[in-house]
């Protein structure tokens, strides 16, 4: 329910301060429309917004204190335990640049009051920006003691788009200790959370490669303690409060004792012939790396002919922009230098989609034995034309991949380079559905073929591993989803989106899980598969009821209903029927809920498809159970356990535990109801569902406090914020006894 009694509190202090409702919306990032309806009583207040409205206004903690006492338990979300090392290694190398490094030291460092929080470092591209960010950051690490956090903005990727400040504060949020779930869908309410997260704290905030002030400003904490690190191409005078240092390139010392430290030169650092070198490569950070990588690969060159080789590339010059010239004519220098296998390969590189890739997605690509691309993947890295970041993994820097599309992969026959397209993307569509298998062994999963499946395929030790993988790569599975989408491989598209919706389910992952599927829907239209746009569309419902969104999943329903009685296919339609009924139980409408689960219930059971007989089962027992009809809960949570157990560990069978110990009590069997929560917690851990462990041990704690143990209630109750804050009292049973007590 709203608060009047906040909002009034809230105009008062407000009107008292002579500060307009635009203006406080602009101080604290709310938007005005919402605080509106905060202070005329329609809209709920929460702790985050009373503690920034008490800092903005200097009422002393007054807001806060009337905020509700269960809106105040929920407002923060907890941060994890344990400090975040999340700076990625140092720069190897790292020459130069010695008064400017002091100078971000002094800023980061700076506690006066009236010190900057933000500090731009900003520059021409293929500068060293974010090599000298990093190693800023890494001298400074010890003074941060909650941590730090590192996220790549990918402002100038040309090929992707650059991280939009929601997506950028849900992966921040995440690595708060927000769990998905609780992760507002609007903007202006993750910024929130997130200030409200570091509020107490000091952090070290690194944001690299950001196109604009506008994608920056929501990511910027109000906690003083905090200090924010950000790398851009464009100097983003918007941020008008934050501290300014402009990189240019490197002096011609600086930049011949890094050639001399890459090259393995010493004493020729100073030599007039490496001063021509590193001349010529612009003295840009980037560029002169990679000649001296070259240099160091040819023992045969001397420096003269190394010089020379740069003099001649003014053609691939005037290809590039202003700025980036130099690094242009130090890469095509070492892309001629590469044996015909490794230029081939670069250029099919240059068409991955996702941020990094790990060499079985190079081997795709290139059609070749893992092994062989491993040889040739590491040739790359050592030529400067791949960046490793962590073990096993690599990427382009944006102008190494720019160069690599433009010159690299135009230089491959066009059928190719299509084919490797093909290949990159089933590889990814056989590795999802090998993963998919082992997550959810009793799904239903369409007939997938494969025309161009690279004969390296991903394997997996266990469904562990193969969810450890999907945790790793899925922003990469999204992007090959997309590129599917775009490339008119409409049918792998709507695939690879169809068998990641177990492990978006799983994990709570709601955006990528949505945005998938919106592909997917129109691919499954352009392709013209009406049983694929109608599973989307179920799909797709799942998705938006999961998050709470009922009424958006009863129109998915809907739809689908309609493309399935239109195809005759009466598994789909049942299956539509089937996700109505959960909705109606979600909406409070019992009796039709356990009415149509129980139509679908029948033909499952008809049609032997156990894994929907098992979830039809567990939602009419959720049903019955809120109807008072226990033993008839009892026996058909019993029973959907028994089918789930029966295949194997995983999610499902911690869901039915769950259903099974608030069906027992709800009946007042307390022993039983506590034996099935704490399998629950057991089976959700092994599974990896933070939610269900939340779910049971919410319900122990109810078991608690009707047992007379508030105590021991309330660790309970605390343990499962801890897992998942704020479960969703309509989606969740537990919660919703939990909240009346």
């Amino acid at each position: 329910m709203a608060d009047p009694a906040f909002g009034a509190e809230l105009r008062r202090l407000r009107t008292t301060a002579g500060m307009s409702l635009s203006e406080l919306a602009n101080r604290i990032h709310y938007s005005k429309g919402y605080l509106s309806k905060v202070e005329t009583g329609t809209a709920q207040p929460n702790q985050t917004l009373a503690s920034l409205c008490d800092d903005v206004l200097e009422s002393e903690g007054v807001l806060v204190a009337v905020v509700p006492q269960h809106r105040r338990q929920r407002g923060r979300p907890r941060g994890p335990a344990v400090r975040i090392a999340g700076l990625p290694a140092d720069v190897a190398h790292y020459t130069g640049r010695a008064d400017q490094l002091a100078e971000l030291r002094a800023v980061l460092r700076a506690d006066e009051p009236t010190a900057p929080a933000t500090c731009v470092v900003h520059g021409m591209a293929g500068v060293g920006k974010t090599a000298f960010a990093v190693h800023g950051a890494h001298q400074v690490e010890d003074d941060f003691p909650d941590g730090c956090l590192f996220l790549d903005l990918r402002g100038y990727r040309p090929d992707s788009p650059e991280v939009s400040s929601a997506e950028a504060l849900d992966r921040l949020l995440r690595l708060l200790g927000l769990p998905g779930e609780r992760i507002p869908a609007e903007l202006d309410d993750r910024a929130a959370f997130y200030r409200g997260a570091l509020r107490g704290r000091r952090f070290l905030i690194v944001l690299d490669n950001a196109a604009s002030a506008r994608q920056v400003a929501p990511l910027l904490p109000a906690e003083h303690a905090c200090r924010v690190l950000v790398t851009s191409r464009n100097r983003l005078p918007a941020l008008d409060d934050a501290h300014h240092i402009a990189l240019d390139v490197l002096s011609e010392a600086e930049a011949s004792a890094l050639f001399g430290s890459v090259s393995g030169g010493g004493p020729t650092a100073a030599s007039d012939r490496v001063a021509s070198v590193v001349r010529r490569c612009g003295w840009l950070p980037l560029a002169v790396r990679i000649a001296a990588a070259r240099y160091r690969g040819n023992p045969a060159w001397s420096l003269m002919d190394l010089a020379e080789r740069l003099s001649d590339e003014s053609a691939l010059l005037d290809e590039l922009d202003d700025g980036e010239r130099s690094v242009a004519a130090a890469l095509a220098l070492s892309y001629r230098g590469l044996p015909g296998e490794q230029r081939r390969l670069l250029g099919l590189l240059a068409q991955y989609p996702g941020a990094d890739l790990d060499v079985q997605s190079a081997a795709a690509l290139g059609g070749l034995p893992v092994t062989e691309t491993s040889r040739l993947v590491e040739r790359l890295r050592d030529a400067h034309l791949l960046i490793q970041q962590h073990p096993g993994r690599y990427e382009f820097h944006d102008l190494l991949r720019l160069f690599a599309q433009r010159t690299a992969h135009r230089q491959l026959a066009e059928d190719e380079r299509q084919a490797a397209l093909l290949r990159l993307v089933e590889h990814a569509l056989h590795a999802v559905e090998t993963a998919e298998t082992l997550l959810t062994p009793l799904r239903f999963r369409p007939a997938i073929g494969y025309s161009q499946l690279p004969p390296a395929v991903r394997t997996f030790a266990g469904a562990d591993a193969a969810v450890a993988w999907l945790r790793t790569d899925w922003p990469n599975l999204v992007a090959v989803c997309r590129l599917a989408a775009e490339h008119g491989l409409h049918r792998q598209c709507w695939q690879i989106a169809y068998l990641l919706r177990g492990f978006f389910f799983l994990t709570k992952l709601w955006d990528p899980w949505i945005q998938t599927h919106t592909l997917a829907l129109d691919s499954a239209r352009a392709c013209g598969d009406r049983w694929a746009e109608g599973a989307t569309l179920n799909n797709l419902g799942v998705a938006h009821i999961d998050r709470g969104r009922i009424d958006l999943a009863w129109s998915c329903y809907q739809e689908a209903l309609a493309v399935f009685g239109a195809l005759g296919d009466e598994h789909g339609r049942v299956t539509a029927l089937a996700n109505l009924g959960w909705a109606q139980h979600y909406r409070g409408e019992h009796e039709a809920a356990r009415r149509d689960l129980g139509a679908a219930l029948e033909f499952y059971r008809r049609a032997g498809a156990e894994r929907n007989v098992a979830i039809t089962l567990r939602g009419i027992a959720l049903a019955e159970t809120d109807l008072g009809a226990h033993a008839d809960a009892v026996g058909h949570a019993t029973e959907a356990l028994g089918i789930l157990d029966a295949a194997g560990p995983g999610q499902d069978v911690a869901m039915a535990l769950n259903c099974l110990g608030w069906a027992h009590f709800r009946a007042g069997d307390h022993d039983r109801s506590a034996a099935a929560y704490r399998e629950a917690v057991a089976r959700g851990e092994r599974a990896g569902s933070s939610y269900e462990v939340a779910r049971a041990e919410t319900g122990l704690g109810n078991i608690a406090a009707a047992q007379d143990r508030p105590a021991e209630a309330r660790r309970y109750w605390d343990l499962a914020e801890e897992h998942h804050p704020g479960l969703d009292a309509t989606m969740v049973g537990e919660r919703r006894l939990r909240a009346a007590r």
